[in-house]
């Protein structure tokens, strides 16, 4: 049995309350129970309205206390949440009533007044009581935060995040919530008078079973399960005059860093988004200044520490690219065979041996992993290459330059025109070209057109995984694009065979 985890908060006012609640917010997610007890007046609303403000990115939202209602349900950027009163409630049975037994899936529930149902709870919750403390100011409350069950360790993480932000001196700064990615890391901007800086949290996780040769998908396919490449790699970078967050403190072992924060200004613009085409000509062109350079494969981490950049080899790619038959090919209503199957690895495996082949030679390089939009921010006070900002590369490995500008070109969340992309694929090879009389044109773009091939392939099954087992749905509005890029790679003479085994096996996405 699990012995749940406690520790207490003082806090002062309202707004301190608030910190509490948006430090909580990033550490939970659907499924996760939060119960707010204590008297009259302890303040329970006034934090539940805290946490649903602080998801919402809205400081003035609307949150009556549901007393009446008992239920309300709020439909947030991050998960839906149900913000419950059961002050009211005399019977556990009238929750079924109101929605609230048993609770409903992929939602928080923030539920006040735990105490009139409490055979109703979860095993696997967090609850916070709070209590005046007018010795310390009329607005003053203790809060005793306690996880039960699971949630214990959320709590135990939750101490260790406060405890964090207190030893950098960002207890007191003003909390803003920052959109996050399909891992299990949480950020948020942390604003004090002197600027703002984010707060990434990024827990020790593999991503998925080990169902892989006893490897976990993040274990099989190289992506990070801890916070240290992403120092390592960010170190790398800057030395070398590239864009990438200063560190400003870290906790490796728990994986919590405070980093230099770029601001917000996007490479895309409009509605619907489009390239700003300057913007995506300096970050090709950053691509071009990396790859050109020998990089080291060992990079320092800490004193007498250091961190060694995984390969992107051949059994790592053929795993990315079965996504496709674990997920997507199930997800159109086709169950493949063992014969598909096997035709398909054997494909593949064919396909992969070219880039294995040149990763043994000058070609290899850092793979930053997912160099496309989101993850590029624009620092125009800067100069040249720098003026791109590069915030997510913790996945980073060894492999062929192809493959980032493949990210970047074919960007798997906004259209880029093929006009577009072709351009800039020429202005990158003219680049290296300008560099090294020993760079091969066609052999890039042959290589080029297998790496789109593997990502969007990859791409189709990850996000077709993100909405049948994480419950992320939004993503599949991205497979139809992902599909014309798919498209457009499979035209390459050297992916005439893949052409004819998608063409008879592969359903398009649904539109």
């Amino acid at each position: 049995m699990t012995v749940p985890a406690t520790f207490s908060v003082a806090l002062s006012n309202e707004t301190a309350t608030a910190h509490l609640m948006a430090d909580l917010a990033l550490l939970i997610g659907p499924g996760d129970v939060i119960t707010l007890s204590g008297d009259l007046g302890a303040g329970k609303t006034a934090a539940a309205r805290a946490m649903i403000r602080y998801l919402a990115g809205d400081d003035t939202l609307e949150v009556p206390s549901p007393t009446f209602t008992l239920a309300q349900t709020y439909d947030l950027p991050p998960f839906p949440l149900v913000h419950a009163d059961l002050y009211r409630v005399n019977d556990p049975v009238e929750l079924e009533e109101i929605g609230l037994s048993p609770l409903p899936e992929g939602t928080v529930a923030l539920i006040e007044w735990p105490e009139r149902a409490a055979a109703a709870l979860p095993a696997d919750r967090i609850d916070i009581a709070l209590n005046h403390r007018p010795a310390l100011g009329s607005t003053a409350r203790a809060a005793e935060i306690t996880g039960y069950g699971k949630a214990a360790a959320q709590v135990a993480r939750f101490k260790a995040l406060r405890q964090f932000l207190t030893d950098a001196g960002y207890a007191d700064a003003k909390r803003q919530r920052m959109a996050g990615d399909a891992s299990t890391r949480s950020y948020a901007r942390l604003i004090r008078d002197d600027g703002g800086v984010i707060l990434m949290n990024s827990p020790r996780r593999p991503d998925g079973h080990a169902v892989y040769d006893g490897k976990s998908y993040s274990a099989a396919v190289h992506l990070a399960e801890d916070v240290k490449p992403f120092v390592a790699i960010a170190g790398a970078l800057r030395e070398r005059g590239f864009s990438a967050p200063s560190i400003h403190y870290a906790d490796l072992d728990a994986g919590f860093l405070i980093t230099e924060d770029f601001g917000s200004a996007s490479f895309i613009e409009g509605d619907p988004p489009r390239p700003i085409a300057e913007r995506y000509q300096a970050a090709a062109d950053m691509l071009a200044a990396l790859h050109r350079q020998a990089l080291p494969e060992i990079l320092p981490l800490a004193p007498q520490i250091t961190f060694a950049l995984p390969i992107f080899d051949t059994e790592a790619l053929l795993v990315e690219v079965c996504l496709m038959l674990e997920w997507y090919l199930p997800d159109r209503g086709s169950e493949p065979t063992n014969n598909m199957r096997a035709e398909f690895v054997m494909m593949w495996r064919d396909l992969l041996s070219k880039p294995a082949a040149a990763a043994r030679t000058s070609d290899k390089t850092w793979v930053l992993r997912d160099f496309h939009s989101p993850n590029l921010i624009w620092l125009g006070e800067r100069s040249d290459i720098a003026r791109v900002g590069i915030i997510d590369f913790q996945d980073a490995v060894l492999g062929p330059a192809a493959y980032d500008l493949v990210s970047l070109l074919q960007d798997a969340r906004i259209d880029i025109p093929e006009s577009l992309e072709l351009a800039l694929l020429t202005r990158y090879i003219k680049a290296r070209r300008a560099s090294d009389d020993r760079f091969d044109p066609a052999g890039f773009a042959e290589l080029y057109a297998i790496m789109s091939a593997q990502r969007n392939t990859r791409l189709l099954g990850t996000f077709a995984r993100l909405n049948r087992r994480d419950g992320k749905p939004q993503y599949l509005r991205h497979q139809p694009r992902i599909w014309t890029y798919l498209s457009r790679s499979l035209a390459h003479p050297v992916l005439a065979r893949a052409r004819e085994w998608y063409s008879a096996n592969v359903p398009p996405p649904v539109p």
